[in-house]
């Protein structure tokens, strides 16, 4: 792959909720071919996103809208003419019980953080992932204003991450030293964010937007630990979770809990994105503040 660096073999300690030889369809060869469709269209789907930004015809809600649209077709018409038998879920398109009954299914958000891409910010995202059997397989995640794209294979066997772009991507094994540098929100820190961030030992606050933003900001080697509590869907949290899954990182809901995908109701509010030498400790602090009280608060 040319301008992408790999790091084979990162993330086999992480945890996996295939059972053996559920995967054996998804030949290396498939996964070769998988991945470099999900590479290629979020970053083509990007490049359209920042085009359509720089002709300055649009702003606010009318910018966020024509590039949701604009991303979440070119998408969508790449798999239709690529892969019409998978099942789909995106954020912008009506949704169809059909993809239930499919092995593999791609979870898409054409535009992930819509608020900074219309704010003519950086931190906004394209996510294409691809699930089989309701768990993680393969995914990008392409950030267009910071000229990089990540990639994921979280599948058993065949784990393997890569960047696309400046930088260098960092491993969830190894210890966090001192307090852990926390992606957070821009705007909103809830009561319960506060206390957290205390007992987890007051690190520095990483605000950012984007939910695939802010864990690339953990796999880039600029925060340490991103815990987000409602408000989320499937297409939030398959890219991004996919790809920190290849790394190494451990990933989960606010109990601990895995994630399962390509469900009939696409909420998904909780994720945890930490090492796993401090999952526990993690854990154990979004107890003691308060997260779990009430699920409908943020």
């Amino acid at each position: 792959m040319r301008g992408i660096s790999s790091r084979s073999g990162l993330g086999r300690a992480a945890s996996s909720c295939y059972p053996p030889g559920m995967t054996e369809s998804l030949t290396p060869e498939i996964v070769e071919r998988d991945l470099q469709f999900a590479i290629e269209t979020a970053r083509l789907a990007g490049q359209r996103a920042a085009s359509l930004r720089k002709l300055d015809r649009w702003e606010g809600k009318m910018l966020a809208d024509i590039g949701d649209q604009a991303c979440d077709g070119y998408v969508q018409g790449a798999l239709f003419g690529r892969y019409l038998e998978d099942g789909v879920l995106s954020e912008e398109t009506a949704d169809s019980a059909e993809r239930l009954s499919k092995d593999r299914a791609w979870i898409i958000d054409p535009l992930d953080g819509t608020r900074e891409y219309s704010q003519l910010r950086d931190d906004w995202a394209i996510h294409v992932a691809l699930t089989y059997r309701g768990e993680c397989a393969l995914a990008a995640v392409d950030l267009p204003a910071q000229g990089k794209t990540l990639w994921g294979v979280s599948l058993p066997g065949q784990e393997r991450a890569g960047l696309v772009g400046d930088g260098a991507l960092v491993a969830g094994d190894g210890e966090v030293s001192g307090a852990p540098r926390i992606a957070c929100s821009r705007s909103h820190t809830p009561p319960w964010m506060e206390r957290f961030h205390e007992t987890i030992g007051g690190g520095e606050l990483v605000r950012a937007g984007s939910v695939g933003n802010k864990v690339s900001l953990l796999l880039l080697g600029e925060a340490d630990l991103y815990v987000h509590k409602v408000g989320l869907k499937e297409w939030d949290t398959c890219a991004p979770e996919t790809i920190a899954r290849a790394l190494g990182w451990h990933v989960c809901k606010l109990r601990g809990d895995a994630h399962r995908y390509n469900q009939a109701d696409p909420v998904n509010h909780e994720l945890v994105v930490c090492r796993p030498a401090i999952k526990d400790r993690v854990i154990e602090a979004l107890a003691s503040s308060g997260a779990l009280e009430d699920d409908r608060k943020e």
